[in-house]
């Protein structure tokens, strides 16, 4: 059941009350928002050292809402023009055949080349737009999200497909692979497209300074120009959401609208483990 000070503030907004000029922990697209933690960077790193050196395949993982979305956010804001046509595949649940029709048309391929034809014709016709992008100086970039829920599939060999499409010498398109850790596991079982992987890396939850300085960084970044949380109170946040952004985000924005219904000055460790019990933990009797 809701609680009372939830139900009074339910649908209300509290940035006049806390003195910001935004919501500080919606999922935003705003480069201020972004908090370039020691992992986020390094990822973002070796992701752009993949595509900007033009290698055939790349690999982020992480479990979910520790931010691989936000990196290849930022991915795309780096990338020069001779990087695309850019390709993003959120929902990748598809078959071979219609995964390379999509691609085929994301590249640019005409829809007379890719509609009703079979797979072999599809992958001729990604050839084909590849090496017109290859001479226009461009180097096309397939980034395909979700990508441990293929594991094991037909579609999951077709993406090795994916990986060899070769124009003059050099790929001639790099797929960036995103998904949650069992991908891991499922690339050690297909190691013709494992080897293809010039960089893995491994996205992992915020430390407990880190959440401390991505909470404050996202405070300030909203207009924030006093302590909105106490010591203990990041603390809490840190072992309530294990380091993970998103369960911060939630367990941030949830705390600061109860705190402003309940007229609290500042945001304590009671107030956020009382939201995670209420408003986060709630099961089913």
């Amino acid at each position: 059941m809701e609680s009372g000070a939830a139900g009074r503030a339910r649908n209300t907004m509290y940035e006049s009350y806390w003195q910001l000029r935004a919501k500080p922990f919606e999922s935003t697209g705003d480069a201020a928002f972004f908090y370039p933690s020691e992992a986020h960077q390094g990822s973002l790193l070796k992701l752009r050292y993949a595509i900007e050196n033009r290698r055939s395949a790349a690999l982020l993982v992480g479990a979910a809402g520790v931010g691989k979305t936000l990196i290849v956010r930022s991915l795309r804001q780096y990338l020069g023009d001779a990087y695309g046509p850019l390709v993003h595949l959120v929902f990748p649940e598809l078959t071979a055949g219609e995964l390379l029709a999509y691609v085929a048309r994301g590249l640019g391929a005409k829809e007379t080349s890719v509609g009703e034809a079979g797979v072999d014709r599809r992958v001729h016709a990604i050839e084909q737009v590849l090496a017109d992008h290859v001479r226009r100086g461009k180097h096309a970039v397939v980034i395909i999200d979700e990508a441990h829920r293929l594991a094991g599939t037909p579609t999951f060999e077709a993406l090795r497909l994916l990986t060899n499409f070769d124009i003059e010498g050099r790929p001639a398109l790099t797929m960036l692979l995103v998904g949650q850790t069992p991908l891991l596991a499922a690339l050690d079982r297909m190691p013709q497209l494992e080897e293809r992987l010039a960089v893995k890396t491994l996205l992992r939850p915020l430390s407990a300074e880190e959440t401390r300085a991505y909470v404050e960084h996202r405070l300030r970044a909203a207009g924030a120009e006093r302590e909105l949380f106490d010591s203990a109170a990041l603390e809490a946040v840190h072992e309530l959401a294990h380091g993970v952004p998103r369960r911060i985000n939630r367990l941030c924005d949830l705390s600061l609208l109860i705190g402003y219904a309940e007229e609290q000055p500042i945001i304590g460790a009671a107030q956020v483990e009382n939201v995670s019990h209420e408003l986060v933990s709630i099961s089913p009797e």
